[in-house]
This record gives structure tokens, sequence and C-alpha cells, in this order.
């Protein structure tokens, strides 16, 4: 018997669903592993973006049958909005059974208050050059569809793999400095507001850090991505942690056996049948 780890809070972002860069696989092998009270998913959850009808794979409909699936069986799932799926931002404030679609979202969580958001709002890029950012999403994508191919011949000559867009980050004096930047921005902003933990993703740098100025004090947390380097944010035990699935793999079991055997039609078709339930429960 598959045992799954009890946690209360899993957070999870950047996903990019519809995307040749997104490791649904792993992602799905996470989500079987645990059983959250709440699992947030903290925007860019599909890439609505880069979306093609060319390109939505079984394992990403099934990632989405999953989190469904949680919703069904009791998990409060709370979907943030982000930039690469903005869309739903029209949406906002809906709830459908245990799945509800926000904003931003503030959680008491042992007598500290936690403050939830996808992180765009404070990306000079975005707000100023939509379309400049858009086309950096392209350009970022087609990084890492050629970044798997060099993996994969590295794999087979023996060699470790590499990150080209790491790389790309670590070595350019202007990427260090924007999310240094977008760092202290939140972090001041938490503190002048009084949170203890402010929670964002955006920008595919995991992190827990405590965060100072004169003012005080503030927990900054980001949950990565599952693109790069497929980490989640858990808190269980008055704590919060980074789960990093390439470090952490005793945790993570493979997909379930009936999501595994299961065709594309019958997975959209899955997918529908548990949406329609929820909406009559509502």
């Amino acid at each position: 018997m598959k045992i799954k780890r009890k946690i209360e809070i899993a957070v999870i972002s950047d996903v990019h669903l519809g995307t040749y860069g997104c490791h649904a696989k792993h992602l799905l092998s996470y989500l079987n592993s645990i059983t959250p009270k709440k699992l947030i998913l903290n925007g860019d959850i599909i890439d609505v973006w880069q979306f093609s009808k060319r390109y939505f794979p079984k394992s990403h409909l099934k990632v989405i049958k999953k989190i469904i699936d949680m919703a069904a069986n009791g998990v409060e799932i709370i979907y943030i909005t982000g930039n690469h799926d903005e869309v739903l931002r029209k949406f906002s404030d809906t709830n459908i059974g245990n799945l509800s679609i926000v904003d931003k979202l503030v959680l008491e969580l042992d007598g500290k208050k936690a403050w939830f958001f996808h992180g765009d709002v404070f990306d000079t890029s975005i707000q100023n050059a939509k379309w400049l950012a858009k086309l950096g999403g392209y350009g970022y994508d087609l990084l890492i569809l050629l970044n798997r191919c060099i993996n994969w011949c590295l794999e087979r000559m023996g060699k470790e793999k590499r990150s080209l867009s790491k790389k790309v980050k670590d070595g350019v004096k202007g990427a260090v400095k924007y999310i240094n930047d977008y760092e202290t921005v939140i972090s001041d902003l938490a503190i002048e507001n009084d949170y203890d933990y402010v929670v964002c993703g955006h920008i595919h740098q995991p992190k827990m850090v405590y965060k100072e100025n004169k003012y005080g004090k503030t927990m900054y947390l980001n949950s990565g991505d599952w693109v790069e380097n497929f980490t989640a944010l858990e808190y269980q035990f008055k704590r919060w942690k980074i789960y990093n699935f390439n470090k952490d793999k005793l945790a993570p079991f493979y997909v379930d056996e009936d999501v595994k055997a299961m065709e594309m039609k019958d997975l959209i078709a899955a997918i529908t049948i548990v949406d329609q339930h929820q909406k009559k429960s509502s």
C-alpha cells in the first residue's frame, strides 16, 4: 500500500501546462505523494499565452484531472491567477465546490498572517510592455526545448545535465538585480502590512529567507516552478519547507494506475464529468 504524506498546505506555481517546458509527469508524481488540506495553485498553472491546439499532451490533462479529483475528495483548491493565466481574472472570487479562483489570498497560520499572490503585479516589464514579456515567454519556452535536446544527448554520453536558462539568469547581471529588486519590493510591502509570510511565484526561483528592514521582518517564500526546478512549498507543524522533486525523491511515487491506463478521450470525459458534478453541487 502506498502511503501519502499528510500536510496542511502545499503551494505550487508556474507549471505552464500546454508548453514544451512543463514537466507534468514530475508534478503528477508529487501530487500523488501528498494529501494536503489545502492546495494553493499560485499562478501560471495553464499557460494561456502560449496555448496551442497542437500541443496539450495526455500527461498535462492528467494533472488537471488529478487536481479536480483532489477537490472532489475534499481538498480545498485555491487557484490564484497569474499573468500567463490572466484570462481567469475575470472569474475572480468564483467558487465551484472546493475550488475557488482569486487574485490574492491572506491566511492565518497558527497565529501568523500569510499573504499569497503570484507576483506579476510587481514585474515592471509586464506592466509596461506586455507584448515584450509575451515574446520573452516564447523565447524562454524555445530555450527550455533546446535544453531538453542537449540534456538528452548529455545523458546518452553519461554526462551531467545542465540548465541553459539558469546559466543565462546567473550570468546576466541585470537578471540577478531584477530578482533581488523583486524580492526586496515584495518583502518591504509585506513588512509594511504586518504580514509574517509573503508567498509568491512568477520568477521561477524557489527561495525561503527572512527579509528585514528598519520597520521589521518577514519570511519571503517563492514556490519556484515545474519547468526547471520542480519545487513546491509545504506548510506543516507550524513550519514552511521547500520540497525539491530531484532531492526529495523518497516521498513521491508515480501516476495512479487508473489514470495511467486512460486514453486521451477518457481523460477529457473524466474532467468534464467531474467539473459538471461540482457545478451541480455548488
